[in-house]
């Protein structure tokens, strides 16, 4: 159950809290009331996240004592179908999905439904240099699943650190499991697409 578990934060991690979903942009906070004093106190830059190197990523997922990693292989395509992917996803199902500069790093900030698995409430920092590595830790409050155990409140920690090229036997959007079994992000969101999801 904790395997699964982690493997999905890290498929979700990867599609979703990395990409730019909806994001709101100061003056469209200004607009709705929301306070804007973290961008306020954030470095000056882009207010679109940074995307990560192309190349071999390794990233080691942690939540609930167990760690557990994967090997993800990314060009400029796909980090970019990620982005779109995760749009779309957040379109779909959550009612806020936000990524906002703040000191050190981005806040990340979403409330989704995902029916029998429950209500998700998530926030989180992503900091790094996105070219060498990079951390992500959120706090995810769950109600409403129908599997009890899931419910309540779960902390989990993402780092991702780039390794080099892609090696022959991995092609862009190759992501290596824990166990050897390989899939290709690519090919899941084409699914979803397909699927109307």
């Amino acid at each position: 159950m904790r395997r699964v578990a982690v493997v999905c934060a890290t498929l979700a991690v990867s599609a979703v809290a990395l990409s730019a979903c909806s994001k709101k942009t100061e003056g469209e906070a200004a607009r709705t009331g929301e306070a804007a004093t973290a961008s306020a106190a954030a470095p000056a830059g882009p207010v679109t996240p940074p995307k990560r190197k192309p190349g071999l990523w390794l990233q080691k997922v942690s939540s609930a004592g167990t760690t557990q990693e994967t090997k993800l292989c990314l060009d400029e395509a796909t980090e970019a179908k990620m982005t779109v992917w995760g749009q779309a996803v957040g379109q779909e199902i959550c009612s806020r999905n936000t990524i906002t500069p703040a000191v050190g790093g981005w806040k990340i900030d979403s409330e989704c439904d995902f029916g029998d698995a429950g209500k998700n409430v998530s926030t989180g920092m992503i900091s790094g240099d996105f070219n060498t590595r990079y951390t992500l830790k959120m706090t995810t409050t769950t109600t409403g699943a129908k599997m009890a155990q899931v419910n309540g409140a779960h902390e989990m920690e993402m780092s991702g650190e780039w390794q080099g090229a892609c090696p022959a036997d991995m092609k862009p959007g190759d992501m290596m499991l824990p166990g050897g079994m390989k899939m290709n992000i690519n090919q899941i969101a084409a699914m979803q697409k397909a699927a109307g999801k």
